[in-house]
Parts: C-alpha cells; sequence; structure tokens
C-alpha cells in the first residue's frame, strides 16, 4: 500500500464535496461581505447560512456562533474574553491537566495577569474526578473549561455533570470540542454548556477556518481589534471559502452519522483485539469505552515511540505519538504523564485515529507491520534484554520450586 492514514485527530482529508463547495468563494464569488453591492451581499449570505448550518449541527441559535481561524483562536478568544468581561465579579478559572496547549498556554497567561488558575488532576483514565471539581470551586469563579474529548488518549468527560455543576454554582461553562464535533453528537443546550470551540479540520473541513458558540446573555471581550466583523466581535475581513466549507463539512458530519460511527468503532475495535493478541507487554491509555470512536492509544513497553513512527512511516503508515502541536517535543505527552504512566512507558506511546475512509484491509496492513516492527525495536533494545532475563530467572525459580 502506497499511504494508510491513521492520523485523522490530527487532521483529516478535506471531503470532496466540501473542496466543490468552497471553489467559487476562490474564483467568482471573490465580493468583500462587508460590501453593500450584490456580489458582497451575496458572500455574506453565505456565511450567515454556513452560520445556520453549525448552530443546526449543535442546538443553538444562529446568533451565538461566532466563525475564527481554528480551534486555537477559538479557545484563546472565549477563555481570554470571559476572564476578562468578568473580572470584576472574580479572577478564578478552572482547567485540567490534560487539556490542549490552546487551553493550558492560555490559562498559563492568565495567571501572569492576574488570574487564578486551578489545573484539575484525572484518573488513569482520564476523566477528571466530579467532587473535585465541586471542591474547587470558590467564590471568585467564573469560569470552569474542561475538554469534552481528550485529543490523545479519546477519553469523554463528563460533560453533562460538569454543566450541572457550573450551573449550580452560577459559574459559565466551556468546553474544547475541537475533537468532538463531527465524532459525537453534541446538544448545548441538554448538555448544560455556555461555550464551546471546533474546527473545521477535523470533521473534513479545510484548515485555518473554526468557529465558538457562545451562549446568549455571555459577556466576552474581543479578541482581535479592527473592524466590526462577526457582530462587532471578530475583526478581519472574513474567510469566506473557509466559512462555507466548514458549514458543508458540518452538515455532511451528521448525515448518516451512526453508520459511519459504528464502522469506525468496529475498526477501532479489531485493531486493539488483533493489538492485544499479537503483541505482549502493553497497555491500553484512557477508557475503553467512553472515548473517541476512531481513537486508541497504547504504549508499547521497551520501545522508543520515535522509533515506532519513523518505521511506521516507511511502512506508508501514517500515525501519532500524541498531539500534532507537541510533536517537536521529545518529552513525553503531558496527558500518558497526568494520568499515572512513568516516563519510559509514556514514550512508546502510539496514537491511531481512524476515519469514513479506512478500511479493514488497512488495518490488517498496519497490524502485521506492527507486530514486525515491534518485535525489531525491542530486539535492539538493551532494556528488553534485561527485562527477559528477568522473567527466565523468575521462571527458573519458579520451576525449581
Amino acid at each position: 500500500m502506497d499511504m494508510v492514514y491513521l492520523d485523522n485527530s490530527a487532521t483529516t482529508k478535506t471531503d470532496e464535496k466540501v473542496v466543490k463547495e468552497m471553489l467559487p468563494y476562490l474564483s467568482e464569488n471573490y465580493g468583500n461581505p462587508s460590501s453593500i453591492y450584490k456580489i458582497g451581499r451575496e458572500n455574506r449570505k453565505a456565511i450567515e447560512e454556513a452560520r445556520q448550518k453549525v448552530a443546526n449541527a449543535l442546538n443553538c441559535e444562529e446568533n451565538e456562533i461566532y466563525f475564527t481561524a481554528g480551534g486555537s483562536e477559538s479557545n484563546n478568544t472565549v477563555i481570554r474574553g470571559i476572564a476578562y468581561a468578568y473580572k470584576e465579579k472574580g479572577n478564578h478559572i478552572i482547567t485540567s491537566k490534560i487539556e490542549h496547549p490552546a487551553v493550558l498556554e492560555t490559562c498559563k497567561q492568565l495567571e501572569k495577569e492576574g488570574f487564578d488558575v486551578t489545573y484539575l488532576g484525572v484518573d488513569e483514565n482520564g476523566f477528571i474526578r466530579l467532587e473535585e471539581l465541586e471542591k474547587a470551586i470558590k467564590e471568585t469563579t467564573i469560569l470552569i473549561s474542561i475538554m469534552f474529548a481528550n485529543n490523545e488518549i479519546g477519553t469523554i468527560e463528563p460533560i453533562k455533570e460538569i454543566g450541572e455543576i457550573a450551573k449550580k454554582h452560577k459559574v459559565f461553562f466551556h468546553t474544547d470540542a475541537v475533537q468532538a464535533v463531527g465524532s459525537l453528537r453534541i446538544d448545548v443546550k441538554d448538555l448544560g454548556i455556555d461555550s464551546l470551540s471546533l474546527s473545521a479540520h477535523k470533521f473534513y473541513g479545510p484548515k485555518g477556518v473554526g468557529a465558538f458558540y457562545i451562549r446568549k446573555g455571555v459577556k466576552f471581550d474581543k479578541f482581535i481589534q479592527g473592524g466590526h466583523q462577526e457582530k462587532n466581535k471578530r475583526a478581519g475581513t472574513e474567510n469566506v471559502a473557509g466559512i462555507v466549507g466548514l458549514g458543508k463539512a458540518i452538515e455532511l458530519a451528521y448525515e448518516d452519522f451512526d453508520k459511519k460511527t459504528e464502522k469506525i468503532k468496529q475498526l477501532r475495535d479489531y485493531y486493539v483485539e488483533q493489538v492485544e493478541k499479537r503483541i505482549p507487554y502493553i497497555k491500553i491509555n484512557g477508557d475503553k469505552q467512553k472515548r473517541l470512536p476512531g481513537n486508541s492509544n497504547i504504549s508499547f513497553r521497551f520501545i522508543e515511540g520515535e522509533s515506532l513512527l519513523l518505521n511506521l512511516d516507511l511502512k506508508g503508515i501514517c500515525a501519532s505519538s500524541g498531539s500534532a502541536c507537541t510533536s517537536g517535543s521529545l518529552d513525553p505527552s503531558h496527558v500518558l504523564l497526568a494520568i499515572g504512566l512513568p516516563h519510559e512507558i509514556a514514550h512508546g506511546s502510539l496514537r491511531i485515529s481512524i476515519g469514513k475512509r479506512n478500511t479493514k484491509e488497512e488495518i490488517d496492513y498496519v497490524i502485521e507491520n506492527l507486530v514486525e516492527i515491534v518485535e525489531r525495536l525491542r530486539n535492539m533494545s538493551p532494556l528488553w534484554e534485561e527485562f527477559i532475563e528477568e522473567e527466565h530467572k523468575k521462571e527458573w525459580n519458579i520451576q525449581k520450586k
């Protein structure tokens, strides 16, 4: 096989139907949406139609959706925007240790600016503890920001329960749903979500465009100064083609949703089952049930993740050892450390994320190569050699007894 792409959590291939929808706005429909003449008005209409599609997917109102350049900008805008809009009420924010850097770095910056941030720990499967969340709330707490589903280990947090706790204490609840939108059904009203971030390229839309939902009545300061676009909250001429693509992509994501999701889950479960059966000394990271349908994160003992990825790449297999945003670092994943993995095991993790285009034949190809690569890399490892010697000694001692 030329290439097997199993890194859909990092990005997805833009759907052909999405590209087709976008093309006119990259050529003949070039008007500025803020203009009053026809070509501008038509582009304004296209933006509003896309806004309605996003609102339909989340079960919210059209005027509660704002377009951005992606999930990171959405997270920054909402967290900083709410923090500064309500700083007279309080300065305390609650988040978790396994958030995406777009949330963690924003919170760290806010700490430098005088805000108080609590970083909740998680259990061995990556779930926050609801009792700890409630205990962390103070009179000065203004915002809780907990991700919907983790980008590395796939764990889906107890979002509805978090929403109920936030409402009970009159605290705003934001969720980074970049990994969840398109993979899970989301009803912001039912779940008690006050704000939510999303990014088009995670559900077969274009890169460089995202959005956020913020409940009507929740104030937030604008993040980018300039013109009056996006209801005077996000300055800058709109990326019309990208927004149109986002709207089409989110619409397509929820067509035949159950059928597509079930196929992805079956492939994921088959992969995990085969790896468990054929490769010893592994650890599955994240909850086995409450996780994103296409996500698998497995640690292979006595192996470096970088070597594993490079060897898979030589076979045309695209996977990941963690978040694409942190892959430039040789440090172990902050998520895997937060769930209690020691450094040496966290280093040997492999994340595969299955998408709607993947097939069983591709998964079989990956498994065959993975078995061979793991065995070869372990045979080159002095740690593996020491471990096998120790195991033989234990076996010999048991036989002597």
